[in-house]
């Protein structure tokens, strides 16, 4: 009798989101899911809290525990090692601390963080106590954070008002660890948006038309995720935020309106029709 050849099995890229809930299905978790699969990236998670969240606001916020935490990102290292982790919310100290010794103990690569202290509604997402914890921990583990204006300001501990302050913050936030620091733009005035990256020696700035829309929840973590998965796909850092500032501005360009409030960018904005 003949034999039959197995089927090779495809294993997929993969990469980890240490990330919040939100229920409205916008931002956190979720936008990074969304966006993991955009680039064909298959995605995981390790959840650090739930919000009671819609496109209107965010109406409170539950924890997981630390320990759970830090057993959700064994539980996915154990078994998929994700190319790449993205971090987005984690809301306090022990959930920080938990992450970090998580991301220690698994030696992870490609580690991007968003520094999520403030919802777009205007809720507080990171407590201030949780910020020493973020600095001293979390920072030196990660090849790049993301911070916007109001983000970079707390994390350099200066004002930022000129194109010198933007330099000299993210020179500062560089200094607490982290291989590399982009500075995102959209919070300045302008026509133009321009988003500072300092990899320790250079600065490049990634200038762009800016995109009058609504539909700005999730973006943060939409760019987060899509370097992630940029990086989980093997590309250089600075290539990979190229290609991420590309698709983000082509989901703001066709976003969508979900809800009564803010809308969300399209993940897919090469399938078809809105």
């Amino acid at each position: 009798m003949k034999k039959t050849s197995r089927a090779r099995r495809f294993r997929p890229v993969t990469a980890l989101s240490i990330a919040t809930s939100d229920s409205g299905g916008g931002a956190g978790i979720q936008a990074d899911l969304l966006t993991f699969a955009a680039h064909r990236v298959h995605g995981t998670t390790a959840l650090a809290a739930g919000t009671a969240q819609n496109s209107l606001g965010v109406f409170g916020v539950e924890t997981f525990s630390a320990g759970f935490l830090g057993r959700q990102i064994d539980a996915v290292f154990d078994d998929f090692r994700p190319r790449a982790v993205k971090i987005g919310m984690l809301f306090d100290a022990p959930r920080i601390r938990a992450v970090a010794t998580a991301l220690k103990r698994h030696r992870a690569k490609n580690v991007v963080l968003d520094p999520v202290m403030v919802s777009k509604s205007g809720a507080r997402l990171l407590s201030k106590a949780a910020l020493v914890s973020l600095r001293v921990s979390l920072l030196p583990l990660c090849d790049l954070v993301t911070p916007n204006l109001p983000e970079a300001e707390t994390l350099a501990g200066i004002r930022i008002r000129s194109p010198a302050d933007r330099r000299l913050a993210a020179g500062l936030i560089a200094e607490l660890g982290p291989r590399a620091v982009l500075i995102k733009g959209g919070h300045a005035r302008g026509g133009a948006v321009r988003d500072l990256f300092f990899d320790g020696r250079f600065f490049t700035e990634f200038v762009a038309p800016r995109i009058r829309t609504r539909a700005t929840h999730g973006t943060g973590c939409t760019l987060s995720a899509a370097i992630a998965a940029n990086l989980a796909l093997g590309l250089a850092l600075e290539e990979a935020i190229l290609r991420s500032i590309q698709y983000l501005r082509a989901g703001l360009a066709r976003g969508r309106f979900p809800g009564k409030g803010w809308g969300v960018p399209d993940h897919f904005p090469d399938s078809g029709p809105t």
